[in-house]
């Protein structure tokens, strides 16, 4: 079905995902939330679908953060914006696909600006890669906004001093592409007309391998974190013991001995 702030497209195994206000530098608004959340977990259900790809319309930004102005205008009205509030509990607005469990692999493709919220789809994604004229800042506490959950999970992916000093410096410290790539926040930089070709060879170099291990060595790793080397192996093991049953894993050696590629089947 079409959306209204998102272009969602299915090309083999591959699912592209495009903010698409870029009128607004691809800000999200409430509806794109609500429309992210329905694509996240309609890539996650679809056994057709192996790798996704998210970036932003346009040449001038992947995505600006929340749309300040719809901010201000539901603030008008009376209603949060950041957190739903219900008595006795706080439920986070959500964007990215980590926060929707999405345990397939995905693939950030940034194309200039990336801040704010907009962050999220860089550190929530496993792969990201980003065009020379990319640029990262957070600039929540410029606004009066406290930046929680994107600089805490960017503190998991580039030194924490680097984190801390783009947190609290607000508008006022940008990052560029050059500076991300050294500090390993994103694994490669390219002119922005090859970006998509880019991330596509990657999406297409992931679906050669077993979907079903990919995902195991994904949720084995990221599931880790925090862990002690022990349990953290111990967690990952579970993961590869729910591979080993499947037809995916005699598929691998069998395809070698017979001196052909593998056919996955996902199953």
């Amino acid at each position: 079905m079409p959306y209204e702030t998102v272009i969602y497209e299915k090309k083999g195994r591959i699912a592209y995902i495009t903010l698409n206000r870029p009128e607004r530098l691809n800000a999200f608004n409430t509806k794109m939330r609500l429309e992210l959340t329905e694509i996240w977990q309609n890539f996650e259900k679809d056994d057709n679908l192996w790798v996704a790809i998210v970036t932003g319309a346009g040449n001038r930004a992947m995505c600006s953060g929340a749309d300040v102005r719809d901010a201000a205008d539901r603030k008008a009205r009376g209603e949060y914006y950041t957190i739903q509030a219900k008595v006795g509990e706080v439920t986070p607005y959500r964007w990215g696909p980590r926060t929707h469990n999405v345990t397939k692999p995905v693939i950030a493709a940034v194309n200039g600006i990336c801040c704010g919220g907009g962050l999220d789809f860089v550190t929530e994604s496993d792969i990201a890669i980003c065009s020379e004229n990319a640029t990262f800042f957070d600039p929540h506490v410029s606004i009066g906004w406290v930046s929680a959950h994107e600089m805490i999970q960017m503190s998991r992916r580039i030194p924490l001093g680097i984190c801390l000093r783009m947190a609290l410096m607000g508008v006022h410290e940008r990052m560029d592409a050059k500076r991300a790539y050294e500090l390993g926040l994103v694994s490669e930089m390219m002119p922005q007309e090859r970006l998509m070709a880019r991330a596509t060879e990657i999406a297409e170099i992931i679906c050669r391998n077993a979907p079903l291990a990919v995902r195991g060595t994904k949720l084995g790793i990221l599931r880790g974190l925090g862990l002690s080397l022990d349990e953290a192996e111990t967690k990952g093991h579970v993961y590869l013991r729910q591979v080993e049953v499947t037809e995916d894993h005699d598929e691998g050696p069998r395809a070698f001995a017979e001196k052909r590629a593998p056919q996955w089947k996902g199953k």
